[in-house]
């Protein structure tokens, strides 16, 4: 391995607490009940950033994302005081991005624009349909008329930066009724969609009690008229299930995961990534998982369950995995620069004879990406680099 480079630095911070559990998700996330630890909660945060800081290696911040759960269940002080900390601590690029991920009910709306003036400057909002017999059977606990609404409330608060999370292949679900979910949203003119697929995870309700998915040919359908919609309303592709506006428009937290940079983590279940030039390794690591846990720890211990040291023969799949998800690929340059290997000594032949993958020349710059049949079946793809 050659001497490996410091890579941009993000923050992802977690919160796992949501009003109701959705029966299709699998993440770290857990009924509130009446009374949420706020407080604890933030000071065990603090702490746990101060642990982390030691990682920052010189670099700033260049995004942050606060992910759950739902995070809007949170103050808008204490999502302020976990901003401010942070630049204090490490210190922010100047054109960061600082995203909260937020559900369309009532109770969050009202906050909104106190979360743009804590320095909050792009909003995700989990509408998922606009169609009220979909969100049912998700167990969504909004309405069409909330999801219209908070899109409304997050405008007028300020945000300019907004992406809207929906979810296609549902239950019952036919091509129709995708394309008036992605014509109702792109009507509020969001700079951002993220349009994904249901699929059914272990750990879930929806795996014990699996719902009736619409049959494959209907699937590929949404899919194929779903992408064409979305170019309609001037929507382009740059990841799997990640539509923009514009370049700028583009996720920056998630253009790093994608593109093998580090990312500090904090709160219960938390998952970071951090490059260690001196001892030129690259280390996962992920915090205590149930909230309850992880509010216990003695902060002089620290927060961290588990950590793992990328080993050089899993190297290639952990960039692969990630930067082959987006449509335009990365630079050949990029892997060296993330792994420290050389991008010569991969063998390529088989997954570019199959179609998958291609190696082109992009204004003078080498970029290996997936093709369209690669994108589509992408775990396919990566088995080439296992």
């Amino acid at each position: 391995m050659t001497k490996l480079a410091l890579p941009p630095l993000a923050l992802y911070v977690h919160i796992p607490w949501c009003v109701r559990k959705c029966p299709y998700c699998d993440f770290n996330s857990h009924a509130g009940g009446n009374e949420i630890p706020e407080q604890e909660y933030l000071t065990k945060l603090l702490d746990d950033l101060t642990l982390e800081r030691q990682y920052a290696y010189g670099r700033k911040i260049s995004s942050i994302f606060f992910g759950g759960g739902t995070p809007s269940l949170f103050t808008a002080k204490t999502i302020g005081t976990i901003i401010e900390q942070a630049e204090r601590m490490i210190g922010f690029d100047d054109a960061i991005e600082i995203t909260l991920e937020a559900n369309p009910g009532t109770a969050e709306q009202a906050k909104f624009a106190d979360f743009f003036r804590a320095g909050v400057n792009r909003l995700s909002i989990g509408i998922q349909s606009f169609q009220p017999e979909h969100l049912i059977k998700l167990g969504r606990i909004h309405n069409d008329t909330d999801a219209q609404r908070a899109i409304e409330m997050a405008k007028q608060a300020g945000f300019t930066r907004l992406n809207l999370d929906l979810m296609h292949g549902l239950s019952g679900q036919t091509v129709e009724q995708a394309l008036r979910d992605i014509d109702m949203a792109a009507s509020f003119e969001p700079d951002h969609l993220s349009w994904y697929q249901l699929t059914i995870e272990a750990n879930t309700e929806f795996y014990s009690r699996p719902p009736q998915l619409p049959e494959e040919d209907c699937l590929a359908d949404i899919q194929e008229f779903g992408l064409a919609r979305l170019q309609e309303h001037g929507y382009q592709q740059y990841e799997i299930s990640a539509y923009a506006k514009s370049p700028s428009s583009r996720s920056k937290h998630n253009l790093n995961y994608w593109q093998f940079g580090d990312y500090l983590a904090i709160g219960a279940g938390a998952h970071g990534k951090i490059t260690h030039t001196e001892q030129n390794t690259i280390e996962r690591y992920w915090k205590t998982r149930l909230p309850a846990d992880y509010l216990k720890k003695d902060s002089l211990l620290g927060f961290t369950a588990n950590q793992k040291i990328v080993s050089k023969d899993e190297l290639p799949l952990e960039f692969f995995m990630n930067s082959l998800r987006l449509v335009e690929g990365v630079d050949v340059s990029l892997y060296q620069d993330r792994t420290g290997l050389d991008f010569n000594k991969l063998n390529l032949t088989a997954p570019i004879n199959k179609g998958l993958i291609e190696i082109v020349d992009r204004s003078g710059i080498e970029t290996i990406k997936p093709t369209d049949l690669g994108l589509k079946y992408l775990n396919n793809t990566l088995d080439y680099f296992l």
